[in-house]
């Protein structure tokens, strides 16, 4: 079966991995940082700043898969740091609406680029 893949438009990947990719109708995402695209950096700030950011570049590769919040099925969020839970959730909750996705929130050691929050998500079209 062949991989449709997909990428935000100005953005490009540090590694050999596609931003999301489709098959059979689910589109799996590959996970965000809270990277600032024209500069490469990280978004410095708290957590609900850098949750933010995460959910502006997943939205970014899901206009170019054409896939809406209201598509998506499931969600993983990496933590650097369990006491952040509570402020990514803030924003989570006001991201997506009920019925929400499945959710699985993982404490991670570290995250690429010493990023403190990692997403992200299935989708079926």
């Amino acid at each position: 079966m062949k991989r449709k893949t997909y990428q935000a438009e100005g953005t490009t990947v540090a590694g050999p991995y596609s931003q999301a990719v489709e098959m059979d109708g689910w589109v799996y995402f590959s996970g965000q940082t809270p990277m600032d695209f024209e500069t490469g950096k990280l978004v410095q700030g708290d957590m609900g700043i850098q949750t933010s950011k995460c959910f502006e570049n997943l939205k970014r590769v899901m206009d170019a898969a054409s896939i809406q919040w209201d598509d998506v099925a499931k969600v993983t969020v990496f933590l650097t740091d369990m006491a952040d839970f509570q402020a990514m959730n803030a924003i989570y909750a006001a991201i997506f609406s009920s019925p929400f996705p499945a959710r699985t929130t993982i404490a991670v050691a570290a995250l690429p680029l010493g990023a403190q929050i990692e997403i992200d998500m299935v989708a079926k079209r």
